[in-house]
C-alpha cells in the first residue's frame, strides 16, 4: 500500500518550541566573549576552554554545550571530545569578536541582558496591549534609555550590529550617484552614514540624534577615519524639523511608534527633501500577504513588548502613508535577509 504524502510531523512544532534553547546556548557564548578569546587564541581545548571561562560543570556538560555550537555552525572543530580543538567559525570571527570593527554582537548582548527576560511576558503583553520591558510604569522608554549612559551604549551598539549587514548592502546595491548629501535620522552610531561614506566617495553624510549619542557616534566615525564627510548632528525629530538633505534615511525608526506618528515622520522627510530627493526607510518590512517575512511579524510583536503601539509595516502599508504625504511613487529594495529598504521618491 503507498504510503499516504503529507503526514503529520511535529519536527517544526517541537523546533520552534525548543527555540530558546538554541537562542540561549548562542547568547551565552555571546556573553562569555567565547569567540573573541578564540579569535585570539585561534584554537582551544574543552578543557582550556572551561578554564577560562571559569565553568564548574561537569567536562561533559562542556564537551556538550561546545558541540552544540559546532553543530549549529557557529565553531569549527577538529578532533573529539578530550582530544578535541575547537576554533571559530568564519561568520563567528568576522561578526562575533568583539576587538573588530565588523562586530554585530551588541544586539544579541541586549537580546540576553534585556529582551530575553521581557518576551517571557508576551502573554500579559497581548491580554492588556501594555509594553512588557523595564518602564511599565509608563516612563518613556527612550528617554529612560538616554539619560542611563551604560544602557544607552548597551541599546547604541545593539541597534549598530542588528543594522549592520543591511547598511552595507544599501551602500552597495542603492544608485547614489544623482545625489551628494545624505541625513540619517536617529542615526545612532553613524554606521549607515559611514558605509555610505566608504562605498561612494562622492557622498557627504550627517548622522543626526539627540545630543548624548554625538559623542559614541564620533568614536565611531574616527575609528573609520572618515570626519571629513561624515558628522554627527543633534536634533530631536519631535521638537525640530530634519535638515535638509538629498537623502533621508531611517533605520529602525518608524516602526517604533503609532501610525499617526510614522505619518509625523515621514512628512518631516518629506520637507527636507528636495525635489527628486529620496526617503529611504529600512525596515523587517512585512510581505504584503503577511505569511513569509516571520522576523518582521516578529520585531513588530517585539514593538508591543518594547514600546506597546508601535509596529512593522508592509510594503502595501509604506505605500498608503507615502501617497498620503506627497510622494510621487515608491520602491521596495530587497538587503540583508528579512530587512527591505522602502523608498519614496519626492
Amino acid at each position: 500500500m503507498e504510503q499516504q504524502s503529507h503526514q503529520p510531523n511535529p519536527e517544526s512544532i517541537m523546533q520552534i518550541g525548543t527555540g530558546f534553547w538554541a537562542s540561549k546556548i548562542l547568547l551565552s557564548a555571546v556573553k562569555f566573549q567565547l569567540f573573541t578569546t578564540l579569535a585570539e587564541r585561534k584554537t582551544m581545548s574543552a578543557s582550556d576552554i572551561k578554564s577560562h571561562l571559569g565553568l564548574g560543570c561537569t567536562d561533559r556538560n562542556v564537551f556538550d554545550y561546545l558541540d552544540t555550537l559546532t553543530t549549529f555552525g557557529f565553531l569549527n572543530r577538529d578532533g573529539l571530545l578530550e582530544s578535541a580543538k575547537y576554533s571559530n567559525s568564519i561568520n563567528t570571527d568576522f561578526f562575533l569578536d568583539k576587538m573588530k570593527p565588523s562586530y554585530i554582537g551588541g544586539m544579541l548582548e541586549m537580546l540576553n541582558n534585556r529582551l530575553y527576560g521581557f518576551w517571557g511576558n508576551l502573554e500579559e503583553g497581548l491580554l492588556t496591549g501594555l509594553l512588557q520591558n523595564e518602564i511599565k510604569k509608563g516612563e518613556n522608554l527612550f528617554e529612560a534609555l538616554y539619560s542611563d549612559a551604560g544602557r544607552l551604549k548597551e541599546f547604541i551598539h545593539a541597534m549598530s550590529g542588528f543594522q549592520m549587514g543591511n547598511f552595507m548592502a544599501l551602500a552597495q546595491t542603492f544608485d547614489f550617484s544623482k545625489h551628494k548629501t545624505l541625513v540619517d535620522v536617529g542615526g545612532s552610531a553613524g554606521l549607515l552614514s559611514l558605509m555610505v561614506a566608504k562605498h561612494q566617495g562622492h557622498m557627504s553624510c550627517t548622522s543626526w540624534d539627540l545630543p548624548p549619542v554625538a559623542p559614541i557616534a564620533n568614536e565611531i566615525i574616527e575609528q573609520f577615519q572618515l570626519q571629513d564627510r561624515v558628522k554627527t548632528g543633534d536634533g530631536d525629530f519631535f521638537k525640530d524639523e530634519i535638515p535638509k538633505a538629498d537623502i533621508v534615511t531611517m533605520g529602525n525608526i518608524l516602526h517604533d511608534w503609532d501610525e499617526e506618528t510614522k505619518l509625523m515622520l515621514l512628512k518631516k522627510a518629506y520637507n527636507a527633501l528636495p525635489y527628486g530627493g529620496v526617503f529611504i526607510a529600512i525596515e523587517n518590512v512585512i510581505d504584503d500577504e503577511r505569511n513569509k517575512n516571520a522576523v518582521g511579524l516578529m520585531m513588530s510583536l517585539n514593538m508591543l513588548i518594547e514600546t506597546g503601539s508601535g509596529f512593522d509595516y508592509t510594503f502595501a502599508d509604506f505605500n498608503k502613508w507615502a501617497k498620503a504625504i506627497g510622494f510621487k511613487s515608491t520602491s521596495l529594495l530587497p538587503l540583508a535577509g528579512p530587512t527591505s529598504a522602502a523608498i519614496a521618491y519626492k
